[in-house]
């Protein structure tokens, strides 16, 4: 009964800081970075102290527990960077080219992607990685960068893969090639969560059918919630939701599309990065196709500082296009 009240909890919470967040000038916002960035780094930074603590069934130590209470700080430090990073292209959208510039951009990306993966918390570099590429990508990037990008992100990956990836989380990707040749067991539970989602067939069992008739799936209320959500509603309720979760993603580029200034525009582009790349990894891993790196399913897996953010996140969507609106209107 905890998950489904602290999920109540924080939907609420989450839903008021949207609304209050769309009457606040995403201008005005951005510019008290050097209160909320360095507030967002130190509550990462609290993890590796005695406050940090490792959560059962997770294998990074990536959360705050204080009495009773626990969040995730490296939610909060997702807003914190596409804000800061927005912001920082925003200034320097014209110089952006110049190698000083670039090296400052790929710098301020760097810091967030280096704390996150010190955690041992990958899944969520990778998510801060997306958010960074989608987001200069979408500035005035030359394309000689464009080019290079590929040589340096194979550059990238094979130095985790030589240097920062133990063997356990080295197994998790190679088993995706090479199913039921684990002799560890490595792969049993996407196997549970192929057999959830096979279960349901074309319109699920139900939302509550007795839970004898559901397919067991470790961490199925968190990370592999779309295996209940397609043993529950089928094909049919899973194309559902997915198309649900299109429509955000569609929504939030329209918005960058018709936005009133090239900051409002980045801040929306570094929304879709996260909830696209977070849906795509998560729903990837429930199918087999991508190896289990531990990515919530946006407003739809348990945890509240999730929850939360990625309401507040809609927040600032509002926000750029109320502000629009009023800008226009003024003009």
């Amino acid at each position: 009964s905890s998950y489904w009240r602290t999920q109540l909890i924080s939907m609420g919470m989450g839903l008021t800081a949207a609304v209050i967040m769309s009457f606040i000038d995403y201008r005005k916002l951005v510019k008290l970075w050097f209160i909320f960035a360095p507030a967002a780094l130190i509550l990462v930074g609290l993890t590796f102290t005695s406050l940090g603590y490792q959560r059962a069934g997770a294998d990074d130590q990536a959360w705050i527990q204080i009495g009773s209470f626990s969040f995730q700080p490296s939610e909060v430090l997702k807003l914190a960077f596409i804000l800061t990073f927005a912001y920082h292209l925003s200034r320097d959208e014209e110089e952006m080219n110049k190698p000083l510039h670039m090296l400052l951009l790929c710098i301020h990306a760097l810091v967030p992607i280096g704390i996150v993966g010190l955690q041992g918390d990958y899944g969520t570099a990778i998510v801060f990685v997306f958010i960074f590429v989608f987001m200069i990508c979408s500035a005035k990037i030359s394309w000689k960068y464009l080019v290079a990008g590929p040589f340096v992100a194979a550059a990238g990956i094979a130095a985790m893969w030589f240097f920062a990836l133990d063997e356990f989380h080295k197994k998790r990707v190679t088993i995706l090639f090479h199913p039921g040749t684990d002799p560890e067991n490595i792969e049993y539970q996407q196997d549970l969560g192929l057999m959830a989602l096979k279960s349901g067939k074309i319109f699920g069992k139900g939302l509550f059918a007795k839970s004898s008739e559901y397919v067991s799936v470790p961490e199925m209320h968190n990370d592999f919630i779309f295996s209940f959500i397609g043993q529950a509603m089928g094909f049919v309720g899973a194309m559902i939701v997915v198309a649900a979760l299109c429509g955000i993603c569609f929504r939030a580029i329209s918005n960058a599309r018709t936005a009133y200034d090239p900051l409002g525009a980045y801040i929306c582009y570094g929304f879709f990065a996260m909830f696209f790349s977070q849906c795509l990894i998560n729903i990837g891993m429930c199918v087999s196709v991508l190896p289990v790196i531990g990515i919530t399913l946006p407003f739809l897996s348990a945890g509240g500082t999730s929850v939360c953010i990625t309401y507040l996140g809609v927040g600032l969507l509002l926000s750029v296009q109320v502000h629009r609106q009023r800008n226009l209107f003024f003009e």
